[in-house]
């Protein structure tokens, strides 16, 4: 099971990605494996030298008897050294840190995998979508 960020892709430049442990309830373990999550306007942030994951919605767990906030703010786990090559590269550089896919490991572990990313201008949105076009224009005819 594993959940994408497709929007995050055609908005950002990704420079670098990074796999991120989470910290999660027993309950949003479920939902997700469910497929109850989506990443679509999640962000991280950091704070005090530590990353947390924002906006994320994880629904409610049916048989859970504690209902949690669906959109709480979720720490996630790197190296230090990890944090702090992200951390001098979001305030000096003007970066962003988005969830590109949720996924389980083989060991059954949530991770989360994370990039560093510049933003699109809306030229450059274009741009991608008519290289797109023609790259499928040229596959049809290339086929008849």
């Amino acid at each position: 099971m594993r959940v994408e960020n497709r929007k995050a892709r055609y908005e950002y430049n990704i420079l670098e990605q990074y796999e991120a442990g989470i910290v999660l309830k027993g309950q949003e373990v479920k939902s997700i494996r469910e497929g109850e999550v989506s990443l679509s306007d999640s962000f991280c942030r950091i704070l005090e030298n530590e990353i947390f994951l924002e906006n994320m919605h994880i629904s409610a767990y049916e048989k859970a008897r504690e209902k949690l906030n669906p959109k709480r703010r979720r720490k996630l786990l790197l190296n230090r050294s990890e944090i702090h090559r992200l951390t001098g590269k979001v305030t000096e550089r003007g970066f962003t840190l988005i969830p590109l896919s949720l996924y389980f490991n083989k060991r059954g572990k949530v991770k989360l995998q994370i990039a560093l990313c510049s933003g699109k201008r809306k030229y450059e949105k274009r741009e991608v979508i008519k290289k797109r076009d023609l790259e499928r224009e040229m596959r049809s005819q290339a086929t008849e």
